[in-house]
């Protein structure tokens, strides 16, 4: 009995060590006192403060223009990519493919936002948010690539013969057959991407501009010039945001139909 109590009480100080900070975040996100040194009360001041903020918003409205872009085009190339590792699948060309897909996944952030930057200094192409959007694409693309993958392992492609024996052409069977079957691996794969372009920190903070400033560098800014409410209440927002959209990939991902 005594062993089995040993791993259960080693995993709640893992999770008590990995959200205790989070909780903590939201709740003084809610906290009157200035500081957070103490609890002085409920209150709604900081939300109220942050949609009064031009700056806010203009990093909200940057953060949303990328983040719908890059998931739009990493779609596209994505599915195409995974299409073609499952149609070639043993290949040389395809492994070597697959490699590049896979790289982005395990390469350190810092590395690929400094190698990113040299790239595009050596090309001439001012930062901002276009560089940004360059930037989120390239590990956005491994992302969706390898859950379509994931779902057409498991796709049944009689299905399009068949639609095509009956007398549907390639398009018909592609609109009515394939993507239905293929659409919650999609939407799973761009809610993914979404999160990530909207979370993402290190790679942005190399490649980004003047006038380019995200979600993630404002909170950044917002904590070298010092104001700790506004900072909770923001990092709530972004914490829920990306929490809905994690919750439903994930259950888009398991759906078989």
């Amino acid at each position: 009995m005594k062993k089995g109590r040993l791993p259960l009480a080693a995993t709640l100080l893992v999770l008590v060590f990995f959200y205790l900070p989070i909780i903590i975040l939201v709740v003084n996100s809610f906290n009157a006192a200035r500081f957070s040194s103490s609890w002085q009360g409920f209150t709604l001041e900081w939300y109220a403060k942050l949609f009064h903020s031009p700056e806010i918003w203009l990093s909200v409205r940057n953060t949303l223009v990328i983040a719908l872009g890059s998931t739009a085009v990493s779609l596209v190339l994505g599915t195409a990519a995974a299409f073609a590792l499952h149609r070639y699948a043993g290949s040389r060309l395809q492994q070597a493919h697959y490699t590049l897909i896979y790289t982005p996944l395990v390469v350190p952030e810092i590395l690929m936002g400094i190698s990113l930057l040299m790239a595009f200094v050596a090309a001439g192409t001012g930062l901002g948010l276009f560089t940004i959007f360059l930037a989120h694409v390239t590990f956005c693309v491994s992302y969706v690539a390898m859950v379509v993958l994931a779902r057409l392992q498991d796709f049944d492609f009689q299905l399009i013969e068949a639609a095509q024996d009956l007398g549907a052409s390639w398009w018909q069977s592609t609109r009515k057959v394939l993507l239905p079957l293929l659409l919650p691996g999609l939407a799973a794969g761009g809610l993914l991407a979404f999160t990530l372009s909207v979370d993402d920190f290190v790679i942005t903070f190399f490649v980004a501009g003047p006038g380019s400033t995200t979600l993630p560098l404002r909170i950044y800014s917002m904590i070298k010039y010092g104001n700790p409410p506004m900072i909770n209440a923001l990092s709530t927002l972004l914490l829920a945001v990306t929490l809905t959209a994690v919750i439903a990939s994930q259950r888009l991902a398991r759906l078989k139909r």
